[in-house]
């Protein structure tokens, strides 16, 4: 069994890539998924036929009360997905979302006696979000060797991003050549009940982008009237 690693597992396009990438490279594999208040479960139930199917070593959904403060339309009902591009930021963006997610993550890798974490951030075809840039990746992962005992006794924790660098086409055409099946997953910010995709926001462009630009066939199921 390879080294103990710590995926963190949306349900999504990029975080099943990963998943798939961590056990190609020989990772004992844990995966960290979050309810944290979001609109759907849809991606949640993904995440669990995901971890099933790579047979992770544990599976762990953490619940989280991120709706009771909003400000993301993921998250406070009040606010709408918005079905077009936004200038900045954008209003899908979770107030230190992956900062929270990482930390646990970094909790869980300390009791399981883990020096790596992986994430699908994404720098290239994404929404924006601060919390997805290099900057912030190395900025974490260097907190993370000061504030835990693993990194104060010389045991070096690392953050993996292997996809932060890739467009989407290239996410798409690795996952491929890793044999991933992307049919079962959730990326949509406005799934239905049954995981079905709008079609029409910021992460449904992307995804279906990606498989465009690769002249792939998009296994995404989509609603009715996307």
């Amino acid at each position: 069994m390879g080294k103990n690693a710590i995926i963190l597992l949306s349900g999504g396009l990029d975080s099943i890539t990963v998943l798939a990438y961590a056990k190609q490279q020989g990772y004992a594999c844990y995966a960290l998924s979050f309810d944290y208040g979001q609109r759907h479960n849809a991606e949640l139930a993904a995440a669990k036929q995901i971890a099933r199917h790579y047979q992770v070593l544990d599976h762990k959904i953490i619940h989280l009360g991120l709706d009771s403060i909003g400000g993301s339309a993921l998250t406070d009902a009040h606010i709408d997905v918005p079905m077009s591009p936004q200038q900045g930021i954008p209003v899908t963006y979770v107030p230190a979302r992956n900062t929270i997610f990482l930390s646990f993550a970094l909790g869980w890798a300390e009791v399981l006696n883990a020096h790596d974490v992986f994430i699908g951030v994404n720098s290239v075809d994404f929404s924006g979000y601060p919390d997805c840039r290099p900057e912030f990746i190395k900025a974490f992962q260097d907190m993370a060797n000061l504030a835990t005992k693993a990194g104060v006794e010389g045991q070096t924790i690392t953050i993996h991003t292997p996809l932060i660098d890739l467009s989407k086409a290239q996410i798409i055409e690795q996952g491929l050549r890793l044999g991933v099946d992307y049919a079962g997953t959730v990326s949509c910010y406005a799934a239905d009940r049954e995981g079905r995709a709008c079609g029409r926001c910021d992460a449904c462009r992307l995804r279906k982008a990606g498989f465009d630009a690769l002249g792939v066939a998009d296994p995404t199921r989509y609603q009715a009237d996307s």
